[in-house]
């Protein structure tokens, strides 16, 4: 009897033989459940918008949409993403400290909800685009107050997002002098891998708070508000499930409170890692199985080149995500192995001193909850190994979903000079 690692049925040697590895692979059906779950718990009255950064595959992007997600992008190639995945305008918002006159344009010609402008100056460059009955704008407020439970806060402190809750206070003379920009609403973002639900409740209830006054004191309509999001996916040891349910009661009563007032007003929740991060396998094959000075290695045929993120970019403290083996899946530890990658760097750590089941060459190992922060958040390109396949299992069928870098794709944009 096997005891290996399956998804929806697939064994994943099986995968692993048919798309090759290294090899991101998304479970359909955990994707479909984590939103549900969420969606099922909020007031119908708050919109989920999904953060396309956090794994922009079109794929991925379109099962959340065909849930009713909306989509959040920061680039050009999002905001057409998300066009494919088959968002509606309305549903889509475009947001980023440096934002491009031809992103601007795009969003403006695409007709999106909103362009969340995070600074004075990014407002006067749409003012000056001169768009017939003005560009639909939120303003990206860096709140006065500090967030609660962020492992990566992204306000209340000095940061590149968003515009000081004070200067937009002082701002109502400017604002009133750009003709062509309609002003519609507040987006505040205060920050990432909220484990804590009092923490995501606080951001809430602070974020409504503002936006009300910003909309008092600079004489605009509040039509949307996007509270921002940040709930967490519990990586490290000793970290706990966020509780969903004490957090969609906070979030539910704040929202009806503020919606008590406000009741034409939009409010969005934006979220990335949490409905994507659980979904995710990255899949990597055993080459080699090594002692050194008494610890043991497995170098396998990826690492730090496709997942970055599970090395702790952005954390101070190094700690493992969790790993297991794919073909020893059921067995149980036993002794500690470094997993690594290919890379001529001893920096290619994906785990330290992680407790496996016996590992031999040609073994699949997993990094698990690895669906969000994958490929497009690592340095793909060192030593021209290029990105890996990704997979999607929809109802029991995988589809590969983007395809493996070939020698042809990282060689092809290079330029021999005549000599």
């Amino acid at each position: 009897m096997t005891s290996e690692y399956t998804v929806q049925g697939h064994p994943i040697s099986a995968l692993a033989e048919r798309f090759g590895t290294p090899l991101y692979v998304y479970d359909g059906d955990v994707l479909r459940d984590v939103y549900l779950s969420l969606r099922e718990r909020l007031d119908p009255r708050v919109d989920i918008l999904y953060s396309a950064k956090a794994n922009p595959n079109v794929s991925v992007c379109a099962v959340l949409r065909s849930l009713g997600a909306g989509i959040e992008v920061s680039s050009l190639v999002e905001l057409l993403t998300a066009q494919r995945a088959g968002a509606a305008p309305e549903d889509v918002i475009f947001l980023g400290p440096g934002k491009s006159v031809e992103e601007l344009r795009a969003c403006v010609d695409l007709g999106v909800h909103a362009i969340v402008a995070e600074s004075l100056d990014e407002l006067e460059l749409l003012n000056d685009l001169r768009v017939p009955g003005g560009v639909k704008v939120m303003l990206r407020v860096n709140p006065s107050f500090e967030s609660k439970g962020a492992r990566l806060a992204m306000g209340g402190k000095p940061r590149q997002f968003g515009i000081d809750q004070d200067v937009l206070l002082r701002s109502r003379s400017f604002l009133r002098s750009l003709r062509h920009v309609e002003v519609i609403g507040v987006h505040g973002y205060m920050g990432t891998r909220i484990l804590e639900a009092e923490g995501v409740v606080h951001n809430t209830r602070g974020i409504l708070a503002a936006a009300e006054e910003l909309s008092a004191e600079l004489g605009f309509e509040l039509r949307t508000v996007d509270v921002g999001g940040g709930l967490g996916v519990p990586y490290f040891d000793n970290e706990k499930d966020l509780d969903v349910d004490l957090l969609a009661t906070g979030v539910n009563a704040a929202v009806a409170d503020f919606l008590d007032r406000r009741p034409g007003c939009r409010v969005i929740t934006e979220l990335g890692r949490y409905l994507v991060g659980w979904c995710g396998t990255y899949v990597v094959r055993a080459r080699y199985v090594k002692e050194s000075m008494g610890e043991w290695f497995v170098v396998a045929d990826g690492g730090t080149n496709h997942h970055m993120a599970a090395v702790g970019i952005g954390s101070f403290v190094k700690r493992n995500f969790p790993v297991r083996s794919l073909t020893r899946y059921t067995e149980p530890a036993l002794r500690p192995y470094n997993i690594t990658g290919p890379l001529c760097t001893p920096n290619d750590v994906v785990a330290k001193q992680v407790a496996l089941p016996e590992v031999r060459p040609g073994d699949l190992l997993g990094v698990e909850r690895s669906g969000a922060y994958g490929p497009t958040a690592s340095p793909g390109l060192f030593l021209s190994h290029g990105f890996p396949a990704e997979v999607l299992v929809l109802d029991g069928t995988p589809h590969l979903v983007r395809r493996r870098d070939t020698v042809d794709d990282l060689l092809g944009k290079q330029e021999l000079i005549s000599l």
